[in-house]
């Protein structure tokens, strides 16, 4: 699969890509397989990687900002220093190998949560 980034340039979506720092802002990652890529610092606010496969994902210090999470799958991931601040993580999956960013409450698995501000309002 491959994206063409808010940069201009050509990504290409599998598993194992190094796609640090890149520009995704927006593109439409759904049910993409992403496993064990690396997102680290990567521009992913108002992404679409609902259904996505992250797994032992490298997203640390990347904008998630609004991005759509939705059933995504984070077992493993690394999401230290990352911006979730809108992120809609309903019906996401981690395990207890998932780095979430430092001060970030990790909510029960719900299928209806969506991260505002760092409030789920449960």
């Amino acid at each position: 699969m491959k994206v063409t980034g808010t940069d201009g340039k050509e990504y290409t979506i599998e598993p194992r890509a190094h796609l640090s720092k890149a520009h995704l802002r927006g593109a439409n990652l759904s049910q993409a397989n992403l496993v064990h890529a690396d997102l680290s610092g990567a521009d992913l606010a108002d992404a679409y990687l609902d259904e996505a496969n992250l797994m032992d994902t490298n997203l640390s210090n990347a904008n998630l900002s609004n991005a759509n999470l939705r059933d995504a799958n984070l077992e493993w991931a690394n999401l230290s220093g990352a911006h979730l601040v809108g992120a809609n993580l309903s019906g996401a999956v981690w395990n207890d190998e998932t780095v979430f960013p430092e001060g970030f409450e990790i909510p029960e698995m719900s299928r209806d949560l969506d991260w505002q501000d760092g409030d789920f309002g449960l």
